[in-house]
């Protein structure tokens, strides 16, 4: 796939989930409601999604609530604009760059207000960018001389501490970044350890292949079964 035809593939994706029954409006979702709850699901939406958690986030968020045991189960969605402006590279990149911030503010917030919150931080597709960066003890890999300064510095060490698990789904490989003259993602050391990324086969935007043709499986995270295991994956470490 191009990324010319990316923002139209996905807005086309958009029509095909909603033929599988899953709401294409979702609400803003704010922090939690309850100031402390037991699990804080912290997840950045896809491109072009509207602001919320996102379809991925909306479906894993809920599963994380059927795991949870009679825990509360609290929601965050990332705060940034998911830019699907694929033309000028650079608009894309800083809008990254607000929610990679906006995560990390909302993390080490949580962390410093509510020790006892177990943190699950999750992304999708451009979301799973944002959220990988955010665990970054350094630079990523092939950020510009003229973008370094702005690339949130890492998060407190200690703050990892707080973060039982990191759920990726659909995250962009470091081909498809590198064609995007952007820089490659890799979860920080800090995190690797608790974090498991999901790319359905064949899904040409994380599976490492050219992505030249619009493919459809980029959209199956919220139904496909792979939000279900995520769940279980971070309840497991709760």
């Amino acid at each position: 796939m191009t990324a010319r035809s990316l923002p139209k593939f996905l807005c086309a994706a958009a029509v095909a989930v909603g033929a599988l029954g899953l709401p294409l409006t979702l609400p803003v979702q704010a922090a939690s409601a309850a100031p402390c709850p037991d699990i804080e699901v912290v997840f950045a939406r896809g491109t072009a999604e509207p602001p919320g958690l996102g379809v991925t986030g909306s479906s894993f968020t809920e599963a994380m609530r059927a795991r949870a045991g009679g825990k509360t189960v609290g929601s965050y969605g990332v705060n940034y604009a998911a830019s699907a402006d694929f033309d000028h590279p650079a608009v894309v990149l800083h809008t990254a760059l607000d929610g990679i911030r906006d995560a990390q503010r909302h993390i080490t917030f949580i962390a410093n207000t509510c020790p006892g919150t177990r943190i699950v931080l999750g992304g999708y597709s451009q979301g799973a960018v944002v959220a990988g960066i955010a665990t970054m003890g350094g630079l990523p890999p092939g950020v510009r001389p003229e973008h370094r300064a702005d690339v949130p510095p890492p998060m407190p060490p200690e703050v990892a501490n707080h973060v039982a698990a990191v759920v990726l789904f659909g995250k962009p490989s470091d081909r498809f970044m590198l064609d995007l003259g952007a820089p490659t993602v890799a979860v920080g050391g800090l995190y690797a350890g608790k974090t498991r990324e999901y790319c359905v086969p064949f899904d040409n935007i994380c599976d490492g292949t050219p992505a030249r043709q619009p493919n459809a499986l980029h959209v199956l995270y919220a139904v496909n079964g792979m939000q279900i295991d995520a769940a279980g994956f971070a309840a497991s470490r709760l």
